[in-house]
């Protein structure tokens, strides 16, 4: 193959790579001119996705006269695309019954999100007017806090008694699929209604009708209770391989099942939660939140803060007389500060991730503090000697000071770090253990409180080491 080929093969390779755009297409199509009938027709040949990203271009009018065409089974899975915060603006733009019908249509737990997004009492009506099975299973997940796995959990599955045939089980499999397409994994009850295990679709399908269904179930599946703490479950649901995982009520009975897109949903709101968290917030904000709520959620801790930072104004004002002699060691003070917090956020980022755990033992507690204390002492070291040559020369050359006097400022700034990054480290792991043991959330209170903690710790380790060594025992003020 000649190097023209193979651009031309290159070339080929990266458009097939590229996402088609189709926007325009939907776009003429909806605008268009065409009965309704051939309007749905055309667009049924685009995927959901696509539409849904183009129905967010266009203005109120437009959406309104969509909503009127539009086939409700299209709309529905139009729907499952958007957040949820748009897809209730959308359901706000509709009369009563044709969101009531859309709604119908919904997976459980997506009409849940959606209604909790439009006005209180159109919802009410929305909801009054949807069939009383629906209804039901709209209050069963609304019934759980929105910190548990419930709240986050689908009715969307296929449910067969363990006395069946294997033909009784086809058949059961065929009639519930019409209104549930979470047909991949066929989950079993006893006579109870109490979880017994699963079947692969696979599995039944091939199997001969003479064969014992009991033969097929896996008794062994994975499975969560409903009241169980998302955030809790969260590892364990990401180390099952399974797309679908049922949820328990607390009598064993099966009320719904979480999917592999709720899990990915649920990973994504944790990672925020902490990206908040670690902020100094107790929530996420979005770009419509008021401004005095954002105030509330930011203004306790920074009050907290603005404490801690007076505290460490008043110690470096402890010594202005240092500084005063040594006006020098001042341009390496941010020196001194960073890489503290740096390695003290790197340590609370680990103790909060070893903290999934809840069966650590006090051994295992003790044994993390020390190993991040021996990763501070030897990362500080290389810092250190880096520090110690560079800074030196860098006093020596730039600020046209002697040898002695700049290699000794650099050996006391390498000092400083060792020490500041031992402590730094330490702190980075016990203050989230404090926290987990007084049962606060540790991403909540330690990432700001660390941070300013470190500060202290980093001003007075090497003010204090400048002073010791410096101005008494080198006597270079």
């Amino acid at each position: 193959m000649n190097e023209n080929e193979i651009n031309e093969v290159a070339s080929s390779n990266e458009s097939a790579a590229v996402k088609p755009d189709y926007s325009a297409e939907i776009t003429a199509i909806i605008r268009g001119n065409d009965s309704p009938r051939t309007k749905m027709d055309r667009l049924e040949n685009y995927h959901e996705s696509d539409i849904a990203e183009v129905i967010e271009t266009l203005d109120t009018k437009e959406r309104r006269q969509f909503y009127r065409v539009c086939r409700l089974n299209l709309l529905a899975e139009i729907f499952e695309y958007l957040d949820a915060d748009v897809a209730g603006r959308y359901l706000n733009e509709m009369d009563i019954r044709r969101a009531a019908a859309v709604v119908s249509r919904l997976d459980t737990d997506t009409a849940v999100d959606v209604l909790a997004e439009i006005d209180k009492e159109k919802r009410a009506l929305i909801i009054e007017i949807l069939d009383p099975d629906i209804q039901n299973e709209i209050r069963l997940i609304t019934s759980f806090d929105e910190d548990e796995i419930g709240s986050r959990m689908t009715t969307n599955c296929i449910i067969i008694k363990d006395d069946m045939s294997v033909k009784q089980a086809m058949h059961e499999l065929v009639t519930q699929a019409e209104e549930n397409d979470n047909i991949a994994t066929i989950f079993v009850v006893d006579e109870d209604e109490e979880f017994y295990g699963a079947i692969d679709l696979k599995d039944l399908i091939t199997a001969r009708s003479e064969t014992p269904l009991e033969g097929l179930i896996a008794t062994s599946f994975p499975y969560v209770y409903a009241t169980e703490q998302t955030a809790d479950c969260i590892e364990k649901l990401k180390d099952y391989s399974e797309n679908i995982i049922p949820v328990l009520d607390e009598s064993n009975k099966l009320i719904g099942v979480i999917t592999a897109q709720n899990i990915i949903e649920a990973v994504d709101d944790e990672m925020g939660e902490d990206y908040a968290m670690l902020a100094g917030l107790t929530a996420e904000e979005d770009l419509n939140e008021p401004l005095d709520k954002s105030m509330k959620k930011r203004m306790p801790w920074l009050l907290v803060l603005l404490g801690l930072g007076i505290v460490v104004s008043s110690v470096v004002g402890v010594f202005e007389g240092v500084v005063a002699q040594l006006t020098l060691i001042m341009a390496f003070q941010s020196l001194i500060l960073d890489m503290a917090g740096n390695v003290g956020t790197q340590s609370l980022a680990v103790t909060i991730r070893v903290l999934v755990d809840e069966n650590l033992t006090f051994k295992q507690k003790a044994h993390l503090v020390f190993k991040e204390m021996r990763v501070g002492l030897c990362n500080g070291t290389v810092l250190a000697a880096v520090s110690f040559v560079l800074v030196g020369l860098y006093i020596w050359f730039f600020k046209g000071k002697d040898p002695g006097f700049s290699f000794a400022v650099s050996g006391c700034i390498g000092v400083s770090l060792i020490i500041s990054m031992i402590i730094s480290s330490a702190l980075g792991t016990l203050i989230p253990l404090f926290f987990k043991r007084i049962k606060v959330d540790p991403a909540v209170a330690s990432g700001p409180l660390i941070t300013t903690i470190n500060d202290l710790v980093a001003v007075i380790t090497y003010y204090g080491i400048s002073w010791i060594l410096l101005i008494n025992v080198l006597h270079l003020g």
